[in-house]
């Protein structure tokens, strides 16, 4: 007996000791196809997988003091907490924040539009996160006693705030219903915030339109406990709303704004847009939940003029909810970013696209592997059936001498074929039976070379 190793001695001849197991050939050829179709799988994951969400945000706001300002300044502490940037680009206001928005050549991703601008500006490319807010209008005038009618403002001087501001766009809608528009008798100007604010307390303008698109909350305040300076009340907002469906009607209850001095000293009706927080399309679905986090954190509650938990909303007026968006709405935040932090969410969320098609498309792959593999075996065997049955129908046909002579060399090649192969133990049985049958075929084909013509 021979020491342990890969052969035995068997005088001239080395035989193998351990025979073959798999069919190499087989195995990948069996194994390709899976791998290909994997690999193809995950190509397509990894391309068409959002990257990682950049760590700033663009947003454009309003004018510095503007309650739009104020809010993104509140968005911005909220999001540094994980790790984004919020960068505030101020503006005249809603409608040059749309301009903007618009403009591909701009850098910006967010923005805060309110309700009735979009026919101003082609908005077919913009998405909605929800609407955030009420804006207000407030038109703050001079008068001894109250006007009941905006057409009462005919051939005085009016702020309607500046260009590109909403605030211009609300007051030059709701003047024009009332029959008042620009180069008429009365004087528009495009006063705004506090210097609107400023010329009606110093006589110089009758009446101001203001909005927190526009003026300060301190603005605001001033100018509601300055003497002979009235809020104007919209008696007819019901008819307001329907004409124009951006607006709701707020009922402002007595003392709402100061309990001590009683101001409004009655109930007075408001008109008030929504604010929208409008987006590009491409922006990352993770920033774009935590923009919607952020404004329920800083929206949610109740104020003078809206409900707890009231905003913000996915209510659609005039651009659609992003899809993004109305899965937050409707599931809130994804699974990884509920209870990981924000970047290693990020992280799990990129990979877990590398893992779908692996789970999908690899591991059922795999398991088709020995099927495959047993039939590539199985099929080269039944292809030397196939030759030895065609010999045999050829011996069927009482061929002649060099014909049978041809026949057995064919028959040789088979035998050959068969027994060079380099197939697995696991078909050696098949292997053999085989063989008896090639044997078989050649005693008949010898049989018929013996037989008497």
């Amino acid at each position: 007996m021979t020491q342990e190793g890969d052969t035995r001695k068997l005088g001239p001849l080395r035989i193998p000791r351990r025979i073959q197991r798999i069919s190499w050939r087989d195995l990948v050829a069996s194994l390709g196809p899976v791998l290909l179709v994997s690999v193809l799988a995950i190509w397509i994951a990894v391309h068409f997988v959002r990257p990682a969400p950049p760590d700033t945000i663009v947003i454009t706001s309003g004018p510095e003091g503007s309650i739009s300002r104020v809010t993104a300044e509140k968005y911005r502490k909220i999001l540094a907490r994980n790790a984004v940037k919020l960068e505030i680009l101020p503006s005249e206001g809603s409608l040059e924040n749309l301009k903007r928005l618009a403009d591909p050549k701009f850098t910006v991703d967010v923005g805060f539009v309110q309700g009735g601008l979009a026919e101003l500006v082609d908005t077919s490319d913009l998405v909605s996160l929800g609407s955030v807010f009420y804006q207000a209008v407030l038109i703050f005038y001079r008068a001894a006693e109250p006007i009941e009618r905006l057409s009462e403002l005919t051939g005085r001087r009016v702020a309607i705030g500046p260009e590109g501001s909403g605030t211009r766009f609300l007051a030059l809608a709701l003047l024009k219903a009332n029959g008042i528009e620009p180069k008429g008798p009365t004087r528009l100007l495009d006063l705004g915030g506090q210097a609107a604010a400023q010329a009606l307390v110093k006589h110089e303008i009758a009446a101001a339109f203001l909005t927190g698109d526009s003026a300060s909350p301190a603005t605001i305040r001033a100018l509601l406990h300055t003497p002979r300076v009235r809020l104007f009340n919209f008696t007819q907002a019901d008819a307001y709303v329907r004409r124009f469906h951006y607006l709701s009607k707020i009922d402002l209850p007595p003392g709402a704004f100061d309990l001590g001095s009683n101001l409004p000293p009655r109930t007075l009706a408001l008109l008030a847009p929504t604010v929208e927080l409008i987006a590009r399309p491409d922006l990352h679905p993770a920033l774009s939940d935590l923009l919607i986090e952020a404004a329920r954190e800083v929206h949610g509650g109740a104020t003078l003029i809206q409900r707890a938990g009231e905003f913000p909303a996915p209510l659609e007026h005039e651009y659609r909810i992003s899809a993004d968006a109305a899965r937050y709405y409707k599931s809130g935040k994804g699974f990884v970013y509920r209870y990981l932090p924000f970047w290693l969410a990020s992280l799990v969320d990129r990979a877990a696209v590398i893992l779908v098609p692996i789970i999908v498309v690899l591991i059922p792959g795999m398991r088709l592997v020995p099927t495959i593999y047993g039939w590539r075996v199985k099929n080269r065997i039944y292809r030397r059936y196939g030759e030895l049955m065609a010999l045999e129908r050829a011996a069927l046909a009482q061929p002649g001498p060099e014909e049978r002579a041809e026949l057995l060399k064919r028959l040789d090649e088979v035998e050959r074929t068969v027994i060079t192969a380099k197939m697995p133990g696991s078909v050696a049985d098949q292997i053999y039976v085989l063989r008896q049958h090639i044997t078989w075929v050649r005693e008949r084909l010898a049989a018929g070379a013996a037989a008497p013509p």
